[in-house]
This record gives structure tokens, C-alpha cells and sequence, in this order.
């Protein structure tokens, strides 16, 4: 197959690229790169600052447009699948639904479906707009909610979910979300990792003292993201505890740089408000790092999973990350087990070439 991906979102696409020429298809990545994280790609996309930005960026894409032709497949990471308004962007997905065979579109992050599902029908316990029945009031949610409810974007991504071939999701509550709007053409399809081969454990480093927690801050994003709350709890127990814990913090690095960071750490602190681990959850998990974050039971239903529970699930609490991250600080001799488990589960479920088959085998159920 001739496969197009447009967009990048924490290097799913440029992972799954990798796992796709492993079978023999032919596969263009064109992306911004996901902004500062500056994920390889084939085609840089990147918007160049200043006002003239968007229209420099518009003139380079209508370039490339007849090269975005005759394509098996063109799979875009999300509606908003350049730096682009929105209103720019219904053109280009009409020239390239009209001049390719299939058109996929991934839920896999910020977006209409996930926006107004949390808000309106509340489908997930907790999510990043809703604890509960009561919605959140943070920066972050509430500029979210207005981006995307009643806007541009709203009928943008409203158009592409009812048009596109196929729709995949890469986390559980995204897959809730939109199959209560498309439940014929929506898959839950795992997040691909570039891992290690599966068993083998020789690269884990035995736990030690002091216990060394990583934490990644997005900056602007802290409190939606439930950075801050992670972050207190950590800084509490190094206070209490400063022989045997030692926090490691990094903010707005490139994805380079996180990951020759996050290679020294046992615990990675990450993603408060939701239900699964995300791409570098799972980098940190492939590398036998414990994950404390999302790993509630419908994450290891969806994927079938029975045995393995290597993520230390918390609630969306400062009481719940501290009383399980003083557990991990208590108990060090249990963490060798979870890194153990965190190895087995990316292997067992995230593998990249592993995902790529998933990937060809929903490609060629389209129609």
C-alpha cells in the first residue's frame, strides 16, 4: 500500500511509519513534527513564527498538494492536521478525500468528540473536562471547550468524522468517545512503541536509594494536564523522605533530550486525569520505568489483558498520587516486578510492528 500520514501527535506517526515499511508499504510522514518535540519526519510542515507564518505555510502545503495524490490510504493524526485555521483546512481535506482512495482520521488527542462528550454526556468517572458530574474550571479546559464548541473547529471535525473511511482511536476514553458517535467506523487500535524485543529484560536497572521520580511539565498546561498536583505530591515526599527519593523535573525539552532524561529514572509521574498511559508513558514502560498514573481497568479490557498490571493506577486526588507514590518509597523491593511487568505489557501490546499489522488488517476492511 501507498500510505500517506499527515500530522504528528507524540510520534505516533513517524513510530507506526517505521512499523509499516517493515511490511513493505510505502509510507510518507509530513508533519510539523509536533512542535517542539520535532518528531522525524519526511516532509517538514513546520509553521515559521511571525504573522506571514500561516501564509507561508498555506503556499508551501498547495506546493505539495499534487504530490498528495494516488494514495491507497491518507491518514490524518487529527482534524486540525496542519497549522492551519480551520477554515483553511476543509479545501485541502475535500482535494485529498477527492483525489485518494481511503481517508482515516485518529482520535488521539485534543478535539471536538472528546470535548463535548466530557462536557455533555460524561462517559469517563474523571476525564480533563469532568470529575464527575461536576466540569472543570481550569484555563486550560475552559480556552479547550471554547476552541472547540461552536466553532470552526467543531464543524471542521464534525464534517471530516461523518465523511472520512475510518476513524482510530489510540487511547480507551478517546475510542469511548467517539464510538458513541461512530460506533460502525471506529476502532481502538494500541498506540505503537518502538520497544524492546519482547523478554528481553537485560537493560532494567535494579531499583536503588534514593528512588529516582521523573516528571515532565508542559508548560501553560501544568494544571490541566494534573502536572501540578503530581508535582506537590513528589515534592512532599522528598521533603519527608530526602534520602530516598530524588524528583527529577523536565519542561518543554525536545523529545531528544526527554528521553536521555528519562533513561536514568525508576518512576515516571504521568497523565492525572486519564484512564491509559500515552506515548511517553509507554516509552518510559518500555525502558522498565513504573509508570503512577492512568491505568484503570477498562485500559487493560480493552486490550484483553489479564495477567499484568504494571501501572500504579491513581485517582485524580493529591491524597491518592501521594499515598501510592509513598507505597513505591516504602516498598522499593515490589518496583523490580513492576519494571519487569512495564517491559512485558509495551511488548505484549504496543510493539510497533505489532500495531502495523492492526493498522493494515483495519485498512483493508475499508470500503
Amino acid at each position: 500500500m501507498k500510505i500517506l500520514l499527515l500530522g504528528e501527535y507524540s510520534n505516533v506517526h513517524n513510530t507506526l511509519a517505521n512499523g509499516l515499511r517493515r511490511f513493505g508499504q510505502k509510507v510518507t510522514v509530513a508533519s510539523n513534527g509536533d512542535f517542539w518535540k520535532d518528531y522525524p519526519r519526511d516532509i517538514d510542515l513546520s509553521r515559521t513564527p511571525g504573522p506571514l507564518g500561516g501564509a507561508s505555510l498555506l503556499s508551501r502545503v498547495y506546493c505539495q498538494l499534487p504530490f498528495w495524490r494516488g494514495f491507497d490510504i491518507v491518514q490524518i493524526i487529527n482534524p486540525l492536521f496542519l497549522e492551519l485555521r480551520a477554515k483553511r483546512l476543509f479545501p485541502i481535506y475535500r482535494y485529498l478525500r477527492r483525489h485518494n482512495k481511503h481517508v482515516v482520521l485518529c482520535a488521539m488527542g485534543m478535539d471536538y468528540y472528546w470535548v463535548n462528550e466530557c462536557v455533555t454526556n460524561k462517559p469517563l468517572r474523571y476525564s480533563d473536562f469532568n470529575i464527575g458530574d461536576e466540569l472543570r474550571e481550569d484555563e486550560c479546559a475552559l480556552k479547550e471547550r471554547e476552541d472547540w464548541i461552536g466553532t470552526d473547529k467543531q464543524h471542521l471535525n464534525q464534517y471530516i468524522a461523518n465523511d472520512c473511511d475510518g476513524i482510530v482511536a489510540g487511547l480507551y476514553e478517546y475510542y469511548v468517545c467517539y464510538h458513541n458517535n461512530f460506533a460502525e467506523k471506529t476502532s481502538y487500535i494500541p498506540l505503537p512503541i518502538d520497544s524492546l524485543p519482547a523478554g528481553d529484560m537485560t537493560t532494567i536497572t535494579p531499583h536503588r536509594t534514593p528512588l529516582k521520580v521523573f516528571i515532565g511539565i508542559s508548560k501553560g498546561r501544568s494544571q490541566y494536564k494534573g502536572t501540578d498536583i503530581m508535582l506537590r505530591a513528589a515534592e512532599a515526599l522528598q521533603e519527608k523522605y530526602p534520602d530516598k527519593i530524588e524528583l527529577m523535573k523536565a519542561e518543554g525539552v525536545p523529545f531528544s533530550e526527554y528521553e536521555q532524561m528519562i533513561n536514568d529514572a525508576d518512576i515516571l509521574l504521568d497523565q492525572l486525569y486519564s484512564y491509559t498511559p500515552s506515548m511517553n508513558t509507554l516509552l518510559a514502560m518500555s525502558k522498565g520505568i513504573v509508570c503512577v498514573g492512568g491505568g484503570e481497568p477498562e485500559n487493560y479490557e480493552i486490550i484483553g489483558e489479564k495477567t499484568l498490571r504494571p501501572i500504579i493506577n491513581v485517582q485524580p486526588t493529591y491524597e491518592s498520587v501521594y499515598e501510592e507514590l509513598e507505597k513505591l518509597i516504602l516498598h522499593p523491593e515490589i518496583i523490580d516486578d513492576l519494571k519487569h511487568q512495564s517491559i512485558s505489557y509495551v511488548s505484549r501490546h504496543h510493539d510497533y510492528q505489532n500495531v502495523a499489522m492492526q493498522y493494515m488488517k483495519f485498512y483493508s476492511r475499508l470500503k
